[in-house]
């Protein structure tokens, strides 16, 4: 496994040991001994997975404290094009973004620790996206971030995306006051 420092502080790219051969392929996705050995110590409590068809866009999503996630995602079928916003006041890339492709065939994956805005585009049909929580779900405590905020300046790479109600209402990111 390998792990990489991303140009934001704390979130890491990991590239899993791929074993293939001609009857498919082989790969570790997550082991404890070997996270904790680079400081993610973080106990993860819940899985989650979503479809979603070519052009959908879903985030920025995060949640406030207490009830603040860490995630690892990956994606099982398909690509995203991965997008990850530092909320974290105190931190040097705070209100910088970090754009990452995570799809079938590279197999990578991200830990995201809390205090980070996250969303994604699904770049295929079909796409199957899959993350481990440091924390459970609560509703409460959920907040959205504009996917579209020109603060942010994220290229997203679409013009038109699939997006739902909640997205479309996230909050600008100028005037954003982080609980982080």
């Amino acid at each position: 496994m390998k792990i990489t420092e991303s140009p934001l502080k704390d979130l890491l790219i990991i590239e899993p040991a791929i074993f293939e051969d001609k009857r498919g392929y082989f790969f570790e996705s997550y082991n404890i001994e070997k996270f904790n050995s680079i400081s993610v110590s973080h106990q993860f409590v819940q899985d989650n997975q979503s479809l979603s068809q070519k052009g959908v866009l879903r985030g920025l999503h995060f949640q406030n404290p207490p009830f603040a996630q860490g995630k690892l995602v990956r994606v099982i079928k398909g690509a995203v094009l991965d997008v990850t916003v530092d909320i974290r006041k105190d931190s040097e890339t705070y209100g910088r973004h970090f754009v990452f492709e995570l799809n079938e065939k590279n197999k990578s994956m991200l830990f995201i620790p809390p205090g980070f805005a996250h969303g994604f585009l699904t770049l295929e049909d079909n796409t199957i996206f899959f993350y481990k929580c440091t924390n459970y779900y609560n509703k409460a405590s959920e907040d959205t971030l504009l996917w579209s905020d020109s603060t942010l300046n994220i290229d997203w790479k679409i013009q038109n995306p699939i997006i739902s109600e909640k997205d479309m209402e996230g909050k600008p990111f100028h005037g954003f006051l982080s609980l982080f």
